[in-house]
């Protein structure tokens, strides 16, 4: 009988225990408790070079804030990272100048960045034109 109930009272403990780190884990989770709506949050600033792992430091009111934020190293700078585009396709080859043009209009601007409506992009030319074949490769003969 003395087993029983120590037993019963090693699981009590352990449930009040386990209820209590999962509350402290979801309070911790939380950023912060701030009244403030509107926020304004600048650029990320990666720790080093001009991509990968940063911060983006935010204001609203009295209070400061920083986030961390990532830059991925394929950005296309002259759009800045927080402006989302969407793209057309690539345009035909302009022989005079020797590159495709794609135009894109903004999709979203994240953390209030100030984006263009529209932007262009450029590549060159490949120097071979490719073909499409229509036919399945590997698939057998006949």
């Amino acid at each position: 009988m003395e087993l029983r109930a120590v037993c019963v009272i090693v699981l009590v403990t352990f449930l009040a225990l386990s209820s209590q780190a999962a509350k402290n884990k979801k309070e911790k989770g939380k950023k912060g408790g701030s009244d403030c709506t509107e926020w304004s949050w600048g650029p990320c600033t990666p720790k080093s070079k001009d991509c990968g792992v940063g911060t983006r430091e935010g204001v609203c009111k009295d209070e400061t804030r920083e986030l961390k934020c990532k830059i991925p190293c394929n950005w296309k700078k002259a759009f800045g990272a927080d402006c989302k585009y969407k793209f057309e396709g690539w345009g035909e080859c302009d022989s005079t100048t020797g590159v495709k043009v794609r135009s894109g209009t903004l999709k979203k601007a994240l953390y209030n960045a100030e984006c263009q409506q529209t932007v262009e992009a450029t590549k060159p030319c490949s120097p071979k034109n490719k073909s499409k074949s229509k036919g399945k490769k590997g698939r057998g003969k006949e």
